[in-house]
């Protein structure tokens, strides 16, 4: 049997509030990414660290019920049998995208296909509210991630180097979009 087929994806409840976090576990910095604006598009390089480090985001702490049956904000929570193993929140943004506040996969599960399931869940989250498409941020030195969103089907939209100015471990936030359509 297929990984993906014994995935099930939830709305957050509020019974599964406890497993939000779970899925908060560390990844490895390997390299970052090196944007570049050239006539108007943005391109860019990666450049591989001499030495890899781990590291891990600060448990979030929201009031997880303003994500309940909600029509401009969502979390999904992906499950292998009772465990949790994947998430993906989501809010409409006022540019009219889906933006993706965090996605998160265990490590046991990453590269297993459960983020690609998490993406196809916000992108028809996005487009049952007629979105033009979905958007996030990453950091320059998250490499893994980087490529997972180039490789489905997101492109480098913009960089901001002051965003995270009081993070000395960041240089560049990088802007991420898929759009649902080419006539945006």
């Amino acid at each position: 049997m297929n990984l993906k087929s014994k995935i099930v994806l939830r709305a957050l409840q509020p019974e599964l509030i406890a497993d939000i976090n779970r899925t908060n576990e560390p990844f490895t910095l390997f390299g970052r990414v090196v944007p570049q604006l050239q006539n108007g598009k943005w391109t860019y390089e990666e450049l591989l660290f001499d030495e890899s480090k781990e590291t891990r985001f600060p448990d979030d702490r929201l009031n997880w019920d303003d994500y309940i049956d909600q029509e401009n904000k969502a979390l999904f929570l992906a499950y292998d049998g009772q465990a949790c193993v994947g998430q993906i929140r989501i809010v409409r943004d006022w540019t009219r995208y889906g933006y993706i506040e965090n996605i998160a996969t265990v490590q046991a599960y990453r590269g297993r296909g459960v983020g690609k399931l998490l993406l196809d869940q916000a992108e028809a989250w996005a487009m049952d509210r007629q979105l033009l498409g979905l958007s996030l941020e990453a950091q320059d030195d998250n490499l893994a991630a980087c490529r997972f969103y180039a490789k489905h089907g997101f492109m480098l939209g913009g960089a901001d180097t002051l965003k995270q100015a009081g993070n000395p471990n960041i240089d560049t936030t990088l802007y991420w979009y898929r759009l649902f359509s080419q006539q945006c």
